[in-house]
């Protein structure tokens, strides 16, 4: 079986990070590997040991330092790495392009991994573009994954605690939550051996693949300002909860049935 494993080279989110020019962060601040996407190798390597005979293949598009990344997914079970190096800022739908002309340019794959979103964009948008482009069914935000018979059968997280469960044939795309396993974090002897381990180099304009008609752009990034204002509530357990009630309503907008 063949798994590709798509990450992305993001910055760490308990850095300070600041903002430079309109549309850039300083990136000498530290990068690392999207966490969600730690969860997607962790769960090609449980898959790997389960099937027995698999290869692990990360990928990933970025500036040539997310090669950092690529070295960390093949410490965690990756057997080799794909990185496909750009200057510029491709959005979900160029970069969606980009792994699936490196995949395709690779093999067949059976699955596809990503992590459900990137803690620095947040689009939610690149695991739909790669697997529309490449004509295969996918599920995200999974947090339980079962192969059996060349289909897996996937349980999936939705708002306010619901699950939705579904079943797709291979190959197809998974975006994986954190529910779906707990990362088991290199070893000194695993990083060590990552760096004996092949990585492929691509530029993105050596793929020759078609630019589209329409795009995102980043015009102006702000930092978040959180205005918080505390307030004390006072009064009898009933005072205090019907207090707490009428917030709700009427700051939250929630509805509540107080029947």
């Amino acid at each position: 079986m063949k798994i590709f494993v798509c990450v992305k080279h993001v910055p760490d989110s308990a850095a300070k990070i600041t903002i430079t020019g309109n549309n850039t962060v300083d990136e000498s601040v530290t990068f690392l590997m999207n966490p969600y996407d730690e969860h997607a190798i962790e769960e090609a390597a449980r898959l790997k040991k389960q099937l027995g005979q698999a290869e692990i293949i990360a990928v990933s598009v970025g500036k040539a330092d997310a090669a950092n990344t690529i070295q960390s997914a093949l410490a965690m079970g990756a057997d080799r790495g794909i990185l496909v190096t750009t200057d510029s800022q491709p959005d979900s739908l160029v970069t969606a392009r980009a792994l699936k002309a490196a995949i395709a340019q690779d093999g067949r794959p059976d699955i596809i991994f990503t992590g459900k979103e990137s803690i620095d964009s947040e689009g939610l948008q690149t695991m739909y573009r790669l697997a529309a482009a490449m004509d295969m069914p996918v599920a995200s935000g999974v947090d339980s994954l079962a192969l059996e018979q060349g289909r897996v059968l996937v349980e999936c997280e939705l708002e306010a605690g619901a699950k939705e469960v579904i079943e797709m044939s291979l190959p197809c795309v998974i975006g994986c939550g954190k529910g779906l396993n707990k990362p088991s974090y290199p070893t000194l002897p695993a990083i060590i051996k990552a760096r004996k381990k092949e990585v492929r180099q691509l530029d993105l304009a050596s793929l020759n693949i078609e630019l589209p008609v329409g795009g995102i752009e980043i015009l102006e990034l702000k930092p978040a300002v959180e205005e918080r204002r505390p307030q004390e509530i006072r009064g009898t357990p009933k005072e205090i909860a019907g207090a707490i009630v009428r917030i709700l309503q009427e700051e939250a907008k929630i509805s509540i049935d107080q029947e």
